[in-house]
């Protein structure tokens, strides 16, 4: 691909935040090079859902995943970013489809960049200062992570990430949430905190703020996790296999969208 051409698709994907390539058939290898396209890949955060051959190359396989009261137990089942814990989380998820299911497992996307333009002027004012503790699994996430020793745990980041987000390349102020890891907000009580954090989700999940991703075979689709939450969907029989590749992208640390702006107004 020629640098122009490279540089009008990356262009296009943190315009539109969710880009999907149709029938693809990419090897490991191959994918990897795709993902080069838009930027570093970041290495896996377990291990065991990874290619033996290729440890940069994560899996999502209906085969690891448990069964709770005759359900699927997916990972990801509710509206989150990915590794939000990180001091710099992932810029971008990757994901090719290689088997899947005949119906169901569709993805789901939310625009928290939206979400926050549309918030009113006294919210966003109190907001704005506002940041949470992410951590590998919060005492009031609604899913189960993934089953990790005390030793692994103990290996895991957490960190203060704003309400807020400053887009490190558009600019773009996005809320940043994920229930599954925020324990609590900064400086404010629990029942407060946790009150706040849910208003916040539930008007970012808004089915108008949303894209449904239904997978054909061949897909490959990527993600700005700085502008959109995802959660996967365990609607499909547990008896077909659903198999799909992950890489993500190195990010950078976060900056609240109010600092950046003071700083702006300042100068």
């Amino acid at each position: 691909m020629d640098s122009q051409t490279q540089k009008k698709l990356y262009d296009l994907w943190l315009q539109f935040a969710v880009m999907v390539v149709r029938n693809q058939k990419l090897e490991p290898p191959q994918f990897a090079s795709v993902a080069q396209l838009f930027g570093d890949t970041l290495q896996q955060q377990l291990a065991k859902f990874t290619l033996q051959d290729h440890p940069l190359v994560g899996t999502i396989s209906s085969r690891d995943l448990p069964m709770v009261d005759g359900k699927l137990k997916v990972r990801g089942e509710n509206f989150h970013t990915d590794h939000s814990n990180y001091s710099a989380p992932p810029k971008s998820t990757m994901l090719h489809a290689v088997a899947l299911p005949s119906h169901g497992g569709d993805t789901q996307f939310v625009d928290v960049r939206r979400a926050f333009d549309e918030l009113s002027p006294a919210i966003k004012e109190k907001i704005l200062p506002l940041r949470s503790a992410h951590v590998y699994e919060s005492s009031k996430s609604p899913r189960k992570m993934a089953a990790i020793s005390a030793e692994e745990r103990a290996k895991v980041p957490q960190t203060l990430q704003p309400l807020v987000i400053r887009h490190a390349e558009t600019g773009r102020a996005a809320l940043y949430l994920n229930t599954g890891r925020m324990e609590g907000i900064e400086g404010m009580e629990s029942s407060e905190a946790v009150k706040l954090i849910d208003d916040l989700y539930a008007h970012a999940t808004q089915l108008k703020y949303e894209y449904r991703h239904q997978w054909k075979h061949g897909d490959m689709v990527i993600w700005d996790n700085r502008s959109v939450m995802h959660q996967a969907n365990p609607d499909f029989d547990p008896a077909e296999y659903r198999f799909l590749y992950r890489i993500m992208l190195q990010g950078a640390p976060l900056t609240a969208y109010q600092e950046q702006h003071h700083e702006e107004t300042v100068t």
